[in-house]
């Protein structure tokens, strides 16, 4: 019975470490990676650098996307931050 209640707080802090921290990361990842792939041609995103480019090829592991109207360039699908929805 003492040893129960000694591994009682651990168990305790243990839980509330994946509520507030693994569980929301998790998430987090699981909603950006369902993202990823549903971006499709002409979509606009923002990279993890800020530039606001869009996608004109969808690859494997790399999008070729437009910087400016002459200027194409391949990005990696993770420096993708978010999708660019704009703001009128």
């Amino acid at each position: 019975m003492e040893f129960v209640s000694q591994i009682l707080p651990f168990v305790f802090l243990i839980a509330i470490m994946y509520f507030v921290i693994i569980r929301p990361q998790n998430q987090q990842a699981k909603k950006h990676k369902e993202m990823l792939e549903a971006l499709a041609k002409g979509d606009k995103v923002v990279t993890s650098g800020g530039l606001i480019v869009e996608i004109k090829k969808v690859e494997e592991g790399f999008f070729a996307v437009k910087l400016n109207n002459e200027t194409e360039v391949r990005l990696v699908k993770d420096a993708v931050a978010r999708k660019y929805e704009d703001e009128v």
